[in-house]
């Protein structure tokens, strides 16, 4: 069996498991956001009086943080009070951050884990060695009145990354050109290993990068073999016990891609597809209207230390914004501690509340019509942050940077050296 079928099995109470069998597993975290305030509502509407287990429940308002409209505070209002009647403890109000970076700074991510959130993307936690995926509102109520919910097993795939990524490649260049060579649907109801030698390379910031956009091939969940690196982070954040499943050597994967990075360049996704991806030549000298830094992809500490390198002592373009929104507030705190935050305010740029923001098109950092956008966020579908005549480019951090600087799209290579990147 594959770490993931030993991890599904454990939890179903099974000994095996096999490819499309249907089990019920125990769930350990379950997240609602402050989108889905249906989950509530569907846990009432089933007959749900008390949540199964309090502790193995937290709440996000994430998405809508702070409130800016009369809806979204009604909406957070409710969550609070479930939340206080249930004795669920862990609510993560609106001065935590993006919910799946909130679990990786609280330690609530760790290997074996099954981790089932209401935001699509959770399969950001594959990074250390946890099944997560997202799910909606009726599933996880029931999450809430049993503790349990029903998968059918993934075919799994294997995506090798081989090679030393090159100067001023990042994690977001190889994931973006590895689905930009499969598309969009290859990996639906799928799970995604990512292994190879390049790995050894990506920092946690970069693994979870990467594991946050399998969704965008469509992944049920992803998963990276703990390591050294994963290990050093764990051992920092996590204070439970947990275990380690590995792949047995016989397993046979549905695919087993290779990509060789050694000589990538960056790469850029364009209007208005994920998988619609071109190294970022073919775009140089787009004029942006806005740069974005933030989401639950690319808005961490690492990231904003990248365009601080880029920007420090200069100017953003006096006709462009850049909006950063850190993913959290250990995100936020880290990054003012190491003097990316003032560095950045200095050059120009906007800090908002740590959370989802613009990302999703209802909160802080919209796009007005006929603008352009590059960002770090995971999408650039028409309306996804703003207006639908609006264009929204998906690069690296250092993209992102260099074009707030320039006010266009440029290789940002040219700003990369190996001192800043230390």
């Amino acid at each position: 069996m594959h770490a993931i079928e030993k991890l599904l099995a454990k939890k179903a109470g099974k000994k095996s498991v096999k490819t499309g069998e249907i089990i019920n597993c125990e769930i350990d975290m379950a997240g609602i956001n402050d989108l889905y305030l249906q989950t509530i509502r569907s846990f009432y509407e089933m007959g749900g009086k008390k949540v199964y287990d309090p502790n193995k429940v937290i709440m996000f308002l994430d998405h809508y943080a702070p409130a800016s409209t009369i809806t979204q505070a009604q909406n957070q209002k409710e969550f609070r009070e479930f939340c206080w009647e249930q004795g669920i403890d862990l609510l993560m109000d609106i001065d935590q951050g993006v919910c799946h970076q909130v679990l990786a700074d609280t330690g609530l991510a760790y290997p074996g884990e099954i981790v089932v959130i209401t935001d699509s993307h959770t399969t950001t936690h594959g990074a250390f060695g946890a099944f997560g995926t997202g799910v909606g509102a009726t599933d996880l109520a029931i999450i809430l009145a049993t503790g349990h919910l029903w998968f059918r097993v993934p075919e799994i795939i294997k995506i090798n990354f081989e090679g030393i990524p090159p100067e001023g490649v990042y994690a977001k260049d190889m994931i973006l050109h590895a689905i930009g060579e499969l598309g969009a649907d290859f990996a639906v109801y799928k799970a995604i290993e990512f292994s190879g030698s390049a790995l050894k390379y990506l920092s946690i910031s970069e693994r979870m990068a990467m594991c946050n956009m399998s969704t965008e091939m469509g992944a049920k969940t992803s998963y990276i073999q703990p390591d050294e690196i994963t290990m050093a982070f764990l051992d920092e954040k996590v204070t439970r016990s947990y275990e380690i499943y590995h792949t047995d050597d016989d397993f046979v994967y549905k695919d087993d891609i290779t990509f060789d990075i050694s000589h990538l360049t960056p790469q850029i996704a364009a209007p208005f597809s994920v998988d619609n991806v071109f190294t970022i030549d073919k775009y140089i000298g787009t004029k942006i209207d806005q740069a974005y830094l933030g989401s639950c992809t690319g808005g961490r500490a690492e990231d904003i230390g990248i365009a601080a390198s880029i920007l420090k002592g200069k100017k953003v373009s006096p006709r462009t914004r850049f909006v950063i929104v850190p993913a959290s507030k250990y995100v936020l705190l880290e990054a003012m501690k190491k003097g990316y935050v003032e560095s950045l305010v200095q050059a120009g740029a906007t800090f908002a509340t740590p959370g989802c923001a613009a990302c999703l098109g209802t909160h802080q950092g919209m796009l007005a019509s006929g603008e352009t956008c590059i960002t770090t966020t995971n999408r650039n579908f028409p309306g996804r942050m703003g207006a639908t005549a609006a264009q929204i480019f998906l690069g690296s951090p250092a993209a992102v940077a260099a074009a707030a600087l320039e006010g266009k799209i440029v290789d940002p290579r040219k700003y990369i050296t190996s001192k800043e990147l230390s």
